[in-house]
């Protein structure tokens, strides 16, 4: 079933061109109402210099923190986004490349994916979600990420299995295609013979009279 598309609802005339208006206006993604920034629309952030710690767990897992204050690249404009106070709970999933450059420096990136899990507003003490929706929220991104990343593996999986069949399948081909050839030849030598030997019956045959 093919997704909707996002969708907004014009407001009235002169108001498409406040940015308060379009933001806090009601839109539509695969059949859900939400507010806030509209599908495909991006932030730039400026972070100022910050801790991130990290303590090894496993040998393979670490667990981090991170502190800092986020700016943004531009300006809001004036009326638009949420208020003053307002809260929000992300679950961050990403990649992060590092390589080492001294002793003690490195480079790094990092790029993925943030999931809302709830929210706070302003005006309230209270989160959007229980910590226990929370975690549901948290398990059912997981799940999500979990399935795409078993289609790619399968995708990729059958790939491969046509590229190694590819190979036996032009083996195949290239003992087959010289069948033909071997039978013809067989055919024209025994015509061959069968003429020889019928030439030299006739030879040898006594001339009627």
């Amino acid at each position: 079933m093919p997704a909707k598309r996002s969708s907004t609802k014009q407001p009235a005339s002169g108001a498409r061109s406040d940015p308060a208006v379009s933001y806090n206006e009601f839109k539509e993604y695969e059949g859900r109402r939400y507010t806030g920034m509209q599908i495909g629309r991006s932030h730039k952030w400026r972070y100022d210099p910050g801790e991130w710690r990290e303590t090894k767990i496993t040998p393979d897992l670490w667990q981090i923190s991170y502190a800092v204050t986020k700016r943004r690249a531009g300006r809001a404009p004036e009326g638009s986004g949420v208020p003053v106070g307002t809260e929000y709970h992300w679950y961050v999933l990403a990649h992060q490349n590092v390589a080492k450059q001294t002793a003690n420096d490195y480079t790094t990136s990092l790029t993925g994916v943030k999931f809302k899990i709830a929210h706070k507003r302003a005006d309230s003490g209270k989160w959007s979600a229980t910590p226990r929706t929370q975690r549901k929220r948290m398990i059912m991104f997981l799940r999500g990420v979990i399935a795409d990343l078993e289609k790619q593996t399968e995708r990729e999986g059958d790939v491969m299995a046509r590229q190694k069949q590819q190979p036996t399948s032009a083996r195949r081909r290239d003992h087959a295609r010289p069948r033909p050839a071997m039978k013809q030849a067989t055919s024209i030598r025994r015509r061959a013979k069968r003429a020889s030997v019928a030439r030299r019956d006739r030879r040898t045959a006594p001339a009627r009279p």
